[in-house]
């Protein structure tokens, strides 16, 4: 979540995800102004509905017809808290088109996304007036943060989550995959897995001193 890659276009991310939309919105503004052929892509969960700034990035974008795509991935869950307990009707892609773009729900159909957004970014690239706006849902298998179940905390159940273990999408797309050519991914994957932990593992902890970098600006 926290990462940043400027150089390939990745411009931030951080933990209060409802902030990055607005930062996306203004990425796109520049980009706009400066009159380069690219597209921004902004995700967010439902949660991140539920604050200001998403409304306000949203009519921002309208307003100024910005080349940007915002993708709400809608597991149905704040961390714990379900969608209907934090708003009355989970319509958020038609909140989304009152604003004036264009906007759709997907269900869980990883091939329908690829499509849909593909034409999107097209349009985009070919200066047709953005935003865009797709709901993509979906859900989460595992606990909010970590690998574990956490079923027996109450809060949904695990004959909720079965529908969508049985529809897993990397399962869909694995069947439409020469075995050979599966294979070969998955090795090649798994082998960029294992170096990461291995560099991870090797690597020796920062001096105490890093907690300060960039933190203060010396007086002159």
């Amino acid at each position: 979540m926290h990462l940043i890659d400027a150089v390939h276009g990745v411009m931030g991310a951080s933990a209060v995800v409802g902030t990055t939309i607005a930062h996306a919105v203004g990425y796109a503004y520049a980009l706009k102004l400066q009159q380069k052929n690219s597209v921004v892509v902004s995700f967010f969960g439902d949660g991140a509905t539920d604050e200001g700034v998403f409304y306000e990035s949203l009519n921002f974008a309208v307003l100024k017809k910005l080349p940007v795509i915002f993708v709400c991935e809608n597991n149905s869950y704040a961390i714990h808290t379900h969608q209907l307990r934090r708003q009355s009707n989970p319509n958020i892609y038609e909140r989304a088109r009152v604003f004036g773009m264009p906007a759709e729900r997907i269900e869980d159909d990883v091939l329908r996304i690829y499509e849909r957004v593909s034409a999107a970014v097209q349009a985009l690239r070919i200066s047709e007036p953005g935003p865009f706006f797709f709901e993509c849902m979906t859900y989460r298998w595992k606990e909010h943060v970590g690998p574990n179940d956490d079923f027996h905390l109450g809060y949904r159940t695990r004959e909720e989550a079965e529908p969508w273990f049985k529809n897993d999408q990397v399962k869909r797309l694995a069947e439409v995959i020469d075995a050979r050519q599966r294979g070969r991914i998955e090795q090649e994957v798994e082998t960029e897995i294992q170096a990461a932990f291995a560099f991870a593992e090797g690597s020796p902890f920062p001096d105490g001193a890093e907690l300060f970098t960039d933190v203060f600006m010396e007086a002159d």
